[in-house]
């Protein structure tokens, strides 16, 4: 490659990387098909239980 080719690839490169500022919607969610998370009392409580039954379960040894 002679420079003119690598100096025009690396103004791309470098056009790109600055058009890139930030991720969209990162840390709010991975997935965009995952529901907002849920208000109701139920499955608040049955996530609780899940939350506390794993924890235990990783204190223990197999």
């Amino acid at each position: 490659m002679d420079k003119k080719a690598i100096e025009a690839l690396a103004r791309k490169n470098a056009a790109k990387a600055a058009n890139t500022s930030g991720r969209k919607g990162f840390g709010k969610k991975y997935d965009p098909n995952l529901k907002d998370e849920p208000t109701d009392q139920a499955t608040l409580k049955e996530r609780q239980e899940h939350e506390r039954f794993f924890k235990e379960m990783r204190k223990r040894e197999f």
